[in-house]
């Protein structure tokens, strides 16, 4: 796993977000810059879907509830287009490797929120790996956000 270094974390609110505002919908959308190692954090109603490119490399998350419960809910597309079993094995090690990175980004960028509604850091967080390779289409749980307070 790559080191996190908050000052390379930029984080932009939309839809009119903020840290004290309600939780659903609270959508994220992390993007990275491979050449700098600079991290984009947007946190909005909606996804930014503006930032996404073809490589199809952000991590793209959401609360949701069930019941009186809320869980975090984290979409990885593990396939290029066209699909290629190679690549997409390599990217799913990738994504494996920099996952805690990403949640630690999102943690970390939004903390006046969790501050807000500290029992969030007990939600479940659940992460979607979307693949037409079944080996890799899985869904998983990942914990808490409460191993990784900054």
């Amino acid at each position: 796993m790559s080191t996190f270094y908050p000052e390379k974390l930029s984080v932009e609110y939309m839809d009119g977000a903020g840290a004290a505002k309600a939780v659903i919908p609270r959508r994220y959308t992390l993007t990275h810059s491979d050449l700098t190692g600079e991290l984009f954090l947007n946190i909005g109603r909606n996804y930014a879907w503006d930032k996404i490119t073809s490589l199809r490399d952000e991590v793209l998350a959401e609360w949701k509830q069930h019941g009186n419960s809320f869980y975090f809910c984290v979409y990885l597309s593990i396939d290029q287009e066209p699909p290629n079993l190679s690549v997409s094995a390599k990217r799913n090690e990738i994504f494996r490797r920099e996952l805690p990175l990403a949640l630690t980004a999102i943690r970390y960028g939004d903390r006046l929120f969790f501050n807000t509604y500290p029992h969030l850091d007990q939600a479940s967080i659940i992460i979607h790996f979307t693949s037409v390779y079944p080996q890799f289409a899985r869904q998983e749980n990942w914990g808490t956000f409460q191993i990784i307070i900054i």
